[in-house]
């Protein structure tokens, strides 16, 4: 699938920037072909485009002529570490979820138009789990997080006026047949929705009453998160 030029962007560093996304992708380096089979750009425009990539560290050429994410790519991940304190405030709350026997709990925000990435997890104590990792870049029209995510977004509208409601959202089967999950979202200053807090794992686990427990556990995890953020739960409407 073609990568998408940003509305009002500069052509070449979109471009650039589709070209890091389509290597960071991959859990292994790409080659030429599969980084223009993703990205649907010319290969010598990709090559130019590497060229500066490489020239500033952010892609790095393998022996082998794959490429791979270059050292200043690791640098920017640490940077994001040190300035995101998202992740002093999510994974304390995530942490007491499982603790208090809930299915694996994940901090999911928007990712792109359609999809939405796993910023944090945390692994329940069950011997199977779903496959859901931290970094895992997920569609936005499936599963209970990208429902909350789309839910209270700007221009949710009606369509979600259900879920804004009841204040959170359950998933059987959309992403995978076999996996069911809970999300609610939380809040930032602004009162814009900053991500949404899931429970996820195996559906047969997702019992009635399993659901019940954890779905109280959740609510109040995602207040007590939205209000460690400086924010407040928005009304329905």
């Amino acid at each position: 699938m073609a990568a998408t030029e940003a509305p009002g962007g500069v052509a070449a560093v979109d471009r650039a920037l589709a070209i890091l996304a389509a290597v960071e992708a991959r859990n292994e380096p790409s080659t030429l072909a599969e980084i223009a089979q993703v990205t649907g750009f010319y290969k010598s425009t990709i090559l130019r485009l590497l060229g500066s990539l490489e020239g500033s560290g952010y892609v790095m050429r393998l022996r082998d002529g794959r490429y791979g994410l270059g050292a200043s790519a690791f640098r920017l991940g640490l940077a994001y570490e040190r300035q995101n304190p998202l992740r002093w405030h999510v994974l304390p709350v995530l942490n007491d979820l499982v603790e208090n026997g809930t299915e694996s709990s994940s901090f999911h925000v928007l990712h792109g138009p359609g999809t939405r990435m796993c910023l944090f997890r945390v692994n329940s104590r069950h011997s199977t789990l779903d496959r859901v990792e931290a970094g895992s870049i997920l569609p936005l029209d499936r599963g209970a997080a990208g429902r909350v995510l789309l839910a209270y977004s700007g221009d949710a509208g009606s369509t979600h006026a259900s879920l804004r409601e009841a204040g959170y959202a359950l998933s059987r089967g959309e992403r995978d047949p076999l996996c069911a999950a809970l999300a609610a979202p939380v809040f930032g200053p602004s009162g814009a929705i900053t991500g949404a807090l899931s429970l996820s794992g195996p559906s047969e686990r997702f019992t009635p009453s399993n659901v019940e427990h954890m779905r109280t556990l959740l609510i109040a995890a995602a207040a007590q998160l939205t209000q460690s953020l400086g924010g407040a739960s928005r009304k329905a409407g």
